[in-house]
């Protein structure tokens, strides 16, 4: 049986499931989990959950168990911390396999099964690179906040307040994701961790260099004794220098970051308007097997330039 024969059954039963994604994203999404349970709250209270709250929870439960003993990934924990998102990662695996359902459904209402494909590989993809984004915003934000907070532990601690005391104000008076790590420091802390450990831990985390040599002469420091002030005023004089050339050799790379944007998406811009524009002549690429081939070099050829480019743009000092 053809496609077109089934196309009066599809379209009810994709619009269904389009109803029922958007309600299951839209409970994940805006539920909160900081809530107090009702069975905390009222013990003897009988719990009614709705049947899409049923549905929820049993889809997160059975993610969960499937994806908990893997420690690394794309939506691993501590992935998702690099990233600054709070919630659990079967629910962000839950809200991304919506999207990608949701974006196929429209991708064959629009135009039949190749942009089913295409809008389900596009909507996964951007999901990654979404993650990817929020993960370099974070980081580089990080990285702006160093030298200042480095500057508020060596007064706070000339102040006569303890190491650990200085790291709390420092969390109290810095904005996110500053404020967020160093707060996590000191509960671990609390709660028994070593210092260093923890420290050790933000900077793999947050991938910056310059808090590792924080880190390192902290942990020093409690091996050896000093001044850990002094020590912590030349490390900051050393990152201040470091962010000084890393700011130049961002702005000298920027025309070729510019550069290699405009290189990698003019093709799929120009692929998309000829979809529109020309769908006669699209339907080579789309509807024959040397148009899918073509397709399938194209795509390989641009992932192995955008690859290049990226190498090129981005140099190691």
């Amino acid at each position: 049986m053809k496609i077109g024969a089934l196309f009066p059954f599809l379209l009810p039963i994709g619009l269904a499931l389009v109803y029922i994604a958007l309600g299951v994203f839209f409970w994940v999404v805006f539920k909160s989990r900081r809530t107090i349970a009702l069975d905390r709250r009222r013990p003897d209270a009988p719990i009614h959950n709705s049947a899409l709250t049923r549905l929820t929870e049993t889809a997160i439960d059975v993610i969960d168990s499937r994806i908990q003993p893997r420690t690394g990934g794309l939506l691993s924990r501590p992935r998702l911390d690099a990233a600054g998102l709070k919630k659990q990662p079967a629910d962000y695996l839950l809200m991304g396999g919506i999207v990608v359902v949701l974006a196929s459904v429209v991708g064959f209402l629009v135009g039949g099964i190749f942009f089913l494909l295409l809008m389900g590989g596009i909507a996964a993809l951007a999901l990654v690179l979404i993650l990817n984004l929020l993960t370099s915003r974070r980081q580089a934000k990080f990285d702006e906040q160093v030298p200042d907070t480095l500057q508020m532990l060596t007064g706070g601690m000339r102040a006569g307040h303890s190491l650990l005391r200085a790291i709390d104000a420092s969390a109290k008076e810095s904005e996110a994701p500053m404020s967020e790590e160093l707060a996590r420091i000191v509960n671990e802390t609390r709660i028994g961790r070593d210092l260093g450990e923890s420290l050790i831990e933000v900077s793999v985390r947050t991938r910056n260099e310059d808090f590792s040599w924080i880190a390192q002469a902290i942990e020093i420091h409690r091996e050896v004794g000093g001044d850990l002030a002094e020590v912590l005023d030349h490390v900051g004089e050393t990152i201040r220098d470091r962010n000084q050339i890393r700011r130049q050799v961002r702005a000298l790379s920027a025309e070729g970051r510019v550069s290699a944007l405009v290189l990698i998406s003019l093709p799929i811009f120009m692929f998309v308007a000829l979809l529109f524009i020309n769908p006669t002549y699209a339907q080579t690429f789309t509807s024959t097997i040397p148009g899918y081939l073509m397709i399938a070099a194209a795509v390989i050829m641009l992932s192995l330039g955008a690859f290049w480019l990226s190498r090129l743009i981005k140099p190691k000092y």
